[in-house]
């Protein structure tokens, strides 16, 4: 492998020319702020998350020296059996020996029995903030690509890149100050930011990096009153259905604006309208869970009316005209790893609560539930994803009604997620069943109904058994997004696999290409793989 990565033959301005391009295809360079201004809102939410959680683990001086030592001695390996001339090997061996030789001198004066740590998040900034320093100081060289053909200049990295990477650690770093000054003077912190996590790929995807260009006149003759008559009168059916007279009318009304709301898709109408009406059934169907006092009553009707508006402006972004210029008609604004991350992150946040709810259905006592999901299950399971994909997006766009459309990558992300929702239930029925039977009794001993035991009860114990398969389906969501090649998405591996060997300039280099795209992959995947051990143990998971 070092004799493949250090070969002169490799040509390795092919990914550092078209990095851009890897990153996220053909986004027009003159709106390239709206991709720095999405990852440093990501950063943001990342630092304000350390501080609230208190997520920054701490690591002692001797295991920090350990890893040094050991960082040194892999770069002394490197130097020694990577095909170099004898001036580089001299400078492997010179800058392996620094944290190797600081590391063992470390180790020598500390006491074996020796406490003090210090932040791994210190850490880590302070290694970001190094290679920060190397991109500003060493002469790696700019490659550009304009219009189909290759520039390279000495000098250092383009400030195009190393300015932005600086600005966006010191926003990480300020962010994290803040939320460690806030996060005992706001107690809602916590659930704040669990919310901005999960609105965040709707609303960078489809308001800031799409920018619609929202028409006023639209907006005040048909998009706010539809949203105020849905606030208004779901509101005031909400107030009436948790009321704790509602009884049995109220259940039926529930079922009967159920019925309605999926009778819709199949006349005529706004989706705005569909959505809508089937989010307030939902809300209506669980309305009995959530009653009580008045302050648990307004509470839920304020959720709704959240909800609504911050759906309804998604659905009005999305309908409406970007302003995106540069790009070709009928092409996705998005490419590359930004195309891989948004399938990823929309099929994982849809799938969830599907899977969940499947897994409940296949456990339930009611035939009609355990069979049809039973079926649902079985019957995906047993589907290639390849030919989900290519089913979504050849032939449902023509099984759809007179009127109505699906773009590619919605299509893509539905099928997506109702083959991933499938494997998620099976993850979570193993939690359910882990929950021992005394939970259940104990439950219903003490006069709670079926929704509130399985919310309040079994539903927690069986994700927190369900953690090492729901990230395991997830890092798996991430590398099969691989597969919409198959269907002529642009993303990452089509990229680096298709596109970038087959220009003049770089005839030949896949292999180069496609280890640098493996190395993403690899990134991603093992911190997620990472994150989730940090949460079993902050559960307690294998512990109790």
């Amino acid at each position: 492998m070092l004799g493949f990565i250090f070969s002169p033959d490799r040509r390795w301005e092919a990914p550092a020319t078209n990095l851009r391009l890897l990153m996220t295809k053909a986004y027009p360079t003159e709106q390239y702020a709206r991709i720095w201004f999405s990852l440093g809102t990501l950063l943001v939410l990342a630092g304000l998350s350390l501080a609230a959680w208190r997520a920054a683990p701490r690591t002692t001086y001797r295991k920090l020296a350990g890893k040094f030592t050991g960082y040194g001695a892999a770069v002394i390996v490197v130097g020694l059996l990577a095909p170099f001339s004898a001036g580089a090997t001299l400078a492997y061996l010179a800058v392996g020996a620094v944290p190797l030789v600081g590391g063992l001198m470390t180790l020598r004066l500390l006491d074996n029995h020796d406490e003090r740590d210090m932040s791994t998040l210190l850490v880590s900034v302070l290694v970001v903030a190094a290679g920060l320093v190397v991109l500003w100081t060493v002469p790696l060289g700019q490659h550009t690509f304009v219009k189909g053909t290759a520039y390279a200049r000495p000098g250092t990295v383009a400030l195009t890149t190393k300015l932005p990477l600086s600005v966006m650690l010191g926003v990480m770093v300020a962010a994290f100050y803040v939320g460690s000054f806030v996060r005992e003077r706001f107690k809602s912190l916590k659930a704040a930011l669990a919310l901005l996590w999960l609105l965040s790929p709707f609303i960078l995807t489809m308001i800031v990096l799409r920018d619609p260009a929202f028409d006023s006149a639209h907006l005040i003759s048909t998009d706010i009153p539809i949203g105020l008559a849905f606030g208004i009168g779901g509101g005031l059916l909400l107030w009436l259905l948790t009321s704790a007279k509602a009884g049995e009318a109220g259940r039926a009304v529930s079922v009967l604006l159920l019925v309605a709301a999926l009778a819709s898709f199949l006349t005529p109408m706004r989706m705005v309208v569909r959505i809508d009406a089937l989010m307030l059934a939902a809300l209506a169907l669980g309305a009995a869970t959530f009653a009580g006092s008045l302050e648990s009553r307004l509470r839920y009707i304020g959720g709704w009316i959240g909800v609504l508006a911050i759906v309804n402006w998604i659905i009005t972004a999305t309908n409406t005209p970007s302003t995106v210029f540069g790009m070709p008609t009928g092409t996705f604004f998005g490419g590359g790893l930004t195309l891989t991350l948004m399938l990823t992150s929309f099929t994982v946040i849809f799938a969830f609560p599907i899977g969940i709810l499947m897994a409940l259905a296949r456990t339930s006592k009611m035939p009609i539930f355990r069979v049809m999901s039973t079926a649902y299950i079985e019957a995906i399971r047993g589907i290639p994803l390849i030919t989900v994909f290519m089913f979504f997006a050849i032939m449902l766009p023509l099984l759809l009604p007179d009127g109505m459309s699906v773009a590619q990558v919605p299509s893509i992300v539905i099928g997506y997620t109702l083959f991933s929702a499938a494997y998620l239930a099976e993850n979570v029925r193993g939690g359910l069943q882990s929950v021992n039977r005394g939970q259940h009794e104990a439950a219903e001993a003490l006069g709670m109904s079926t929704a509130q035991k399985t919310l309040l009860i079994t539903l927690p114990q069986a994700l927190r058994v369900s953690i090492p398969p729901l990230v395991g389906q997830a890092i798996g969501t991430f590398k099969e997004s691989s597969l919409v090649l198959i269907v002529g998405l642009f993303d990452l591996l089509f990229i680096a696999r298709n596109v970038i060997p087959n220009t003049s300039d770089f005839l030949g280099t896949s292999r180069e290409n496609l280890l640098v795209a493996s190395v993403i992959y690899w990134i991603g995947s093992y911190s997620m793989s990472k994150a989730s051990q940090r949460v079993e143990r902050k559960v307690g998971l294998g512990e109790r």
